[in-house]
């Protein structure tokens, strides 16, 4: 099955994957996470064994995989974990045996564990299984005992869960490991914005994307193939839109997907002749991005960039593998004449942007004429000064109305065998939205 999967099979592609596809392979309960597109000779390296993927091709979403040892090698096998962690054994007082159980008492004196390196190589050399391994370990340790279920597996025995891309699970991915890439856009900030700017089916959404295309994928799943996305820019160069590819989008939503520069948007709305770049306001709005766009990146966001790669988002080493795979749906094209012709006449259902390279007030100065009237509207910014301005700005000319400032809040939440408390790490700041709606100027 191609990577362009058509739209007739786009639940049963939400249930199981298949060659081309894009997957996060999430390895040890997010200790480690991988964006990997599917394919017979895709190999992804896990410790420090290289497995084949081909095992995952038509396996539901939500599956788990455990590294086997076999004659040709390791591979990874199919696992159903075991329920056995769920049904907690209770003391008399109603504690759970596994509650009490920590790593207090433990002393890191290399002591504990009679097993040698040697052994444990010898028996992954004989074909042991993890399970096999770990059964060994707790025979010739003193304080296994002690340890949690989870951290008694967890080493020798490394389970894979695979997941699928969409909007949530790349969104805590990238805030996970590459936050720059995305503007530090948290998940509930994103699921904010689309809310507040009122996407919904049919609309036509003009999107200012500067966080690497997970505000316009975003968008295009919320839509479903109908409406339009119209990823605009400023300058000649669009702004990357690498994460909306690893969406698994078909041929159908891909199409809805397009570009435009805000100088073509312009030249057909109200007869405008004269390109908006030449105002001293928009050419420095473009001089900023260009100043983005040619600036040296890591490595790291160059093998995020690639179309073509397997992405290690919190690699367990320095070197990740780099396996090409075939292309996946082409989206982002150019917007046709016709479309834009709409929108003159129209207008933008709603406005979504999130730019934290450029100034939002100069921004939203230039592109508020192309959305119609009654049109919601919201900016994310990492910051509240320059959302504050443009907000002051738009009340001195009468712009919008409704208008607030929000800062979301969020609090994640450990549960676990008979106790549930707050994570001791939680990300305390998702940036700021401001959100109001268009009214026809005087």
């Amino acid at each position: 099955m191609s990577a362009n999967k058509p739209q007739s099979d786009l639940f049963e592609s939400l249930r199981s994957t298949w060659e081309g596809c894009s997957v996060l392979l999430d390895i040890n309960d997010g200790d480690r996470l991988v964006f990997a597109r599917l394919s017979a000779g895709a190999t992804l390296k896990i410790g420090n064994k290289n497995c084949s993927l081909q095992p995952l091709l038509g396996c539901p979403f939500g599956s788990f995989f455990r590294v086997e040892n076999g004659t040709q090698g390791p591979y990874l096998s199919r696992y159903t974990p075991s329920t056995e962690g769920n049904n907690v054994l209770e003391k008399g007082d109603g504690q759970s045996i596994d509650e009490l159980r920590d790593n207090r008492a433990l002393v890191d004196n290399n002591k504990a564990q009679s097993l040698t390196g040697e052994d444990i190589n010898e028996m992954r050399r004989l074909g042991a299984t993890g399970d096999e391994i770990v059964e060994a370990l707790i025979a010739n340790s003193a304080t296994f005992e002690k340890k949690t279920v989870f951290s008694q597996q967890k080493k020798y025995a490394p389970i894979v869960l695979l997941r699928r891309p969409f909007t949530r699970s790349i969104c805590e991915a990238y805030l996970k490991k590459y936050p720059t890439r995305i503007g530090f856009l948290r998940m509930d900030t994103l699921s904010l914005l689309l809310s507040m700017a009122n996407v919904s089916a049919n609309s036509d959404v003009l999107v200012v994307d500067m966080v690497g295309g997970l505000l316009t994928g975003a968008v295009a799943e919320r839509l479903g193939g109908t409406g339009y996305v119209c990823n605009t820019y400023i300058g000649g160069s669009p702004y990357p839109m690498d994460i909306a590819r690893i969406f698994n989008f078909g041929d159908e939503i891909c199409k809805r997907i397009v570009r435009s520069p805000l100088t073509d948007l312009f030249s057909v709305q109200n007869g405008l002749q004269k390109p908006v770049s030449q105002d001293s306001d928009s050419c420095n709005m473009e001089s900023q991005s260009n100043d983005r766009i040619s600036s040296p990146v890591s490595m790291e966001e160059v093998s995020l960039a690639s179309e073509n790669v397997i992405t290690d988002l919190i690699p367990e080493s320095t070197s990740s593998p780099v396996i090409k795979m075939s292309k996946p749906a082409k989206l982002g094209e150019k917007a046709p004449q016709e479309i834009i012709s709409s929108w003159k006449e129209h207008g933008f259902s709603c406005l979504i942007i999130a730019a934290p390279e450029l100034d939002t007030w100069s921004l939203v100065k230039e592109i508020f004429p192309l959305m119609s009237n009654s049109a919601p509207f919201a900016i994310y910014h990492q910051y509240l000064q320059p959302l504050a301005t443009c907000m002051h700005n738009l009340q001195l000319g009468k712009m919008a109305i409704g208008m607030q400032i929000s800062e979301p809040w969020l609090r994640e939440y450990q549960v676990l065998p008979s106790r549930t408390h707050p994570c001791m790490r939680m990300n305390a700041f998702g940036g700021y939205i401001l959100s109001g709606t268009k009214i026809s100027p005087n």
